[in-house]
């Protein structure tokens, strides 16, 4: 009886203990969730807690066998538990109690860093301001060169037109003789509405539409430095970087279960996020400051956007950069992690996009390259609810906008080089399909892909349906030959015209260093960053560059696209070397350099409660590390300093080059005398003054813009090119014998203009003028690259000079008439009427022009209108020329598979055209390398 007393004694006190600690339960849970309790306390309640509600379920259990008398050994062993259970509570006391010392520890040094960081800040913030002012100055004063040295001339053409009156409704017969041109479904129009409003409503009368037209690019230039340092900034923020691709893709492959997937959906934040690490922060603004920085003053001065953006440089490219980076901007904006509303700057992303259309053609890169990424971000696992709004916002408004354009049209869902994007369209609904059904019938893991499989399944089929149901009525566009040429594997388009152009050869090594200088080296380190810090914006950065990369080693001209991505991975690069290097020297962070403060901190704290702080010295090899970082730093920082300076160096060098016009040149007499050879325009402005107003001048394409907008006189063709046939007519005029192209010309002009004097004049560009005549008109060459038509090597000289087919060509006699021995026109057929000062500009008046074809092709009566009485009438050859115009054969493209009969001529044609030029690039390098081991 007495040792059950005592047990049941010891029994009534364990469950007194315990209902204490029940009972304080809820005070004890309060308490943890107050922020600021004291440290003391916390420790004390925390040792009242665990394993009480386990403990009080077993006894109100059990609660009539706690008053009966039970056996010793079961209340032995119940004292041995309760015992157990008070020496797990002083361990998790002792967890606990470390854990609020480590959070005071930490909170001191985030007291400590915010204090330390406004301070610098405040400081650093109004620098970085001044410097960015600075760096757009600098791209102003880049790009005004050309203005300083030669004044505000226009001289890159592309397109100007003198006075459009209802421009989209404008049937130009001043160019395209005699077909004539209709503007409004033929042109971008961006650039020059830009101008016209800029005249209108913000310069009026103080600046000429000349001198906006000059001014243009370097706005514009201005612009797009500032907007690819926006991209930059947002591409560093700490929100937005916080990942690495390496967790993205564990992500994506062993932490994508559905549940998680449909949540993140839901919330907006994409499958495979990690919360912890991805939410908004306001973090240190050092390094998306001094990236954007860096960005900037990159871009401000780069080559490569230098080349399409100097004053004077009117052309599509000088705006439609602008556009293209603001495009991109807006994008990676609207991708904001820890903002849920942040897809509403897909409107804005799609409103400059409908910009980019309406300036430039390359908007198909701008589309594509949006669709990438957002196919990138469901690969990587990242789509959500609001990547998909941002995408389908952008693209909605942007189509809508875009066909709108007339030269655009409904191209963006006919081309085949724009459906990639709209077929990621359609999967982001089918996607976002699945995942409200999915949220909604709370599917299981297998349910989940079973159901997206099934969906996916059906819609792919009726794709592939509507595709082959399409193709044979020709609803689909072919890819054009400059696109084209980007992705097959020898180097030539099939196309001699595309070909012809200089600008769209593959790139060389140099030329990558020439355009980017410093940046091309720095750009892969900025990627190996971007990589390292991920997220949805840096993952746009990412495939940007490969695929600006991609199609800049295929056309030259391209190299363009690499300016802005170039610049922001270079940025990235030295913006966050250059904060680390600030931070040592400066540092805000307590727990790489100055510990103390934070401790002392702690322990005004616990005086303040009359407690006790142990402070611990830091490690002894500290100090030594800590300079060894801030020696390094200053390395770093001299090293940057001294890059940068040679860079803005070179591309200052560069950028006096880039800024002398194509129409105004500087030369060197032989006494070492400078000079302004302004032959061009002066040959241009003496048509204007001498000939006839319905002059019609003959001259090669490249010149037609000038020749219309300075002479103001019809010409022929111009850089929009876009009637392969009627260019290869010229091209037979030119380089045809001089009595059948003179059969031809007296029907179509009355002047003939050619470029002379050497360099790019018209001999240099004959043998391409010959292969595009032959395309069209295949009896002008024995073979399709033209290859009796040229520069031959004399075997008893060894100099070069013309073949004997390039020699009894019209363009041979009208440049070398009266220079070279031997060489004279026909005085009956051609009257050189004007040379100019230094022989670059020769006009010939053309003897016995047929004034009834003239007037034939003048009369509005033998136009052929799409509708009676409609604006779009085009003009008509006259009917002398049908013989001859009848011995051609309109040109195949290679990717014109609407049509329905395939011809072998066409086929063979294409063939012996792709073996020749490569036998005549191997030909070209095997001579480089001889004249190499000759010198």
């Amino acid at each position: 009886m007495r040792v059950n007393a005592t047990v049941q004694r010891t029994d009534e006190m364990i469950f007194r203990s315990v209902s204490r600690r029940v009972g304080g339960e809820e005070s004890i849970s309060k308490k943890r969730g107050r922020r600021g309790e004291e440290g003391g306390k916390n420790r004390k309640e925390g040792h009242k807690k665990s394993h009480g509600h386990l403990l009080f379920v077993f006894f109100s259990n059990n609660r009539q066998q706690q008053q009966q008398r039970l056996p010793i050994n079961h209340h032995s062993q119940l004292l041995r538990l309760s015992i157990s259970i008070a020496a797990s509570d002083m361990t998790s006391g002792r967890n606990k109690a470390k854990k609020a010392e480590q959070q005071e520890i930490q909170e001191a040094q985030e007291a400590v860093s915010s204090q330390v960081g406004m301070s610098r800040n405040t400081i650093l913030m109004p620098i970085f301001f001044i410097i960015g002012l600075l760096t757009l100055g600098e791209a102003y004063r880049i790009r005004l060169m050309a203005i300083h040295e030669y004044g505000p001339v226009i001289h890159e053409f592309d397109p100007y037109f003198h006075g459009a009156k209802k421009f989209f409704q404008w049937f130009d017969y001043m160019s395209w003789y005699p077909l004539g041109r209709p503007v409004g479904t033929t042109i971008y129009p961006g650039m020059q509405f830009t101008a016209v409003f800029i005249k209108q409503y913000i310069v009026g009368d103080y600046m000429s539409l000349n001198d906006v037209c000059c001014y243009i690019p370097a706005w514009f230039g201005v612009f797009a430095t500032f907007i690819t340092g926006l991209i930059a900034y947002e591409c560093t923020l700490e929100c937005n970087s916080s990942n690495t691709i390496l967790s993205v893709l564990s992500n994506m492959i062993f932490n994508s279960n559905d549940n998680s997937a449909s949540a993140n959906n839901a919330n907006g934040t994409g499958t495979g996020n990690i919360s912890n690490n991805l939410k908004q922060k306001a973090g240190d603004p050092l390094v998306p400051i001094v990236a954007m920085l860096f960005t900037m003053m990159a871009m401000a001065v780069i080559p490569a956007h230098l080349m399409r953006s100097v004053g004077g440089g009117f052309d599509n490219e000088s705006v439609a950069m602008s556009a293209m980076t603001m495009t991109f901007y807006f994008w990676v904006r609207s991708l904001r992690t820890g903002e849920d509303k942040s897809y509403l700057w897909g409107v804005l992303t799609g409103l400059a996009y409908f910009y980019m259309v309406a300036a430039w053609g390359g908007y198909v890169f701008v589309l594509n390259m949006i669709g990438i990424h957002a196919a990138l971000l469901v690969a990587l696992g990242r789509f959500s609810t609001k990547i998909y709004l941002s995408y389908t916002i952008f693209y909605i408004i942007g189509t809508a906008l875009a066909v709108q354009i007339p030269v655009v049209g409904w191209t963006p869902l006919k081309s085949l080089e724009q459906l990639s994007a709209f077929a990621v369209f359609l999967g982001y609904q089918v996607l976002q399909f699945c995942e409200v059904c999915i949220r909604r019938n709370k599917m299981t893991r297998k349910d989940a892909w079973k159901f997206r499989v099934k969906v996916i399944s059906i819609t792919t089929a009726i794709g592939v349906a509507a595709m082959i149901i399409l193709t044979p009525t020709g609803y689909f566009g072919p890819i054009s030959s400059r696109v084209r040429g980007l992705f097959v594997k020898h180097t030539k388009t099939g196309n001699p015209l595309v070909d012809s152009v200089a600008e769209h050869q593959p790139a060389k090594a140099n030329s990558y260093f020439q355009y980017l200088q410093h940046f091309c080296t720095l750009a892969p380190l900025g990627f190996i960053m971007i990589l390292v810090w991920f997220g949805d914006s840096p993952s746009f950065v990412a495939a940007y560059a490969m695929v600006a990369y991609f199609f800049s080693h295929k056309m030259v001209r391209l190299i363009l696209l690499m300016a802005p991505v170039a610049s922001i991975l270079g940025g990235v690069a030295l913006g966050r070397l250059s904060a680390w290097c600030v931070n040592q020297l400066w540092p805000v962070n307590v727990s790489n350099c100055d510990k103390t403060v934070a401790n002392e901190l702690r322990s005004t704290k616990k005086s303040k409660k009359g407690g006790k702080m142990k402070t611990s010295p830091p490690p002894p090899g500290d100090d030594t590390m800590m300079w060894l970082k801030r020696v390094g730093a200053m390395v770093l920082l001299l090293g940057t300093y001294m890059t940068m300076g040679a860079y803005n160096s070179y591309c200052w060098k560069i950028g006096k080059h880039l800024s002398n016009p194509s129409i105004i040149m500087v030369g060197q007499t032989k006494d070492g005398q400078k000079v302004v050879v302004d032959d061009y325009r002066e040959g241009y402005h003496w048509i204007r003054d001498n000939t006839p107003a319905d002059a019609r001048i003959m001259a090669w394409w490249d010149y037609g813009y000038q020749i219309t907008s300075i002479a103001n006189r019809t010409t022929i063709a111009d850089g929009n090119t876009w009637n392969h046939e009627h260019i290869a007519l010229l091209a037979r005029i030119l380089t045809g014998p001089v009595d059948d192209g003179y059969k031809i010309a007296r029907h179509m002009a009355d002047y003939m203009l050619v470029w002379a004097g050497g360099g790019g004049d018209d001999m240099a560009k004959s043998p391409h003028l010959a292969r595009i005549a032959n395309s069209v008109y295949r009896r002008m060459c024995s073979d399709p690259v033209c290859s009796q038509f040229g520069y031959v090597m004399d075997q008893k000289t060894g100099a070069r000079g013309p073949s004997k087919q390039m020699e009894r060509s019209l363009v041979a006699h009208l440049v070398s008439h009266k220079l070279k021995p031997g060489v004279e026109v026909d005085p009956t057929q051609f009257q050189e009427v004007f040379r100019s000062r230094y022989g670059k500009i020769r006009v010939y008046k053309i003897i016995g022009v047929d004034q009834e074809s003239k007037r034939w092709a003048s009369d509005p009566k033998n136009r052929e209108c799409d509708v009676e009485g409609g604006w779009f009438c085009r003009g008509q050859y006259p009917p002398a020329l049908l013989n001859f115009l009848q011995e051609g054969k309109d040109f195949a493209q290679l990717e014109d598979f609407n049509r329905k009969t395939s011809d072998e001529d066409d086929e063979d044609y294409q063939k012996q055209y792709f073996d020749g030029m490569k036998k005549k690039d191997e030909r070209m390098k095997a001579m480089k390398k001889k004249q190499k081991k000759e010198l």
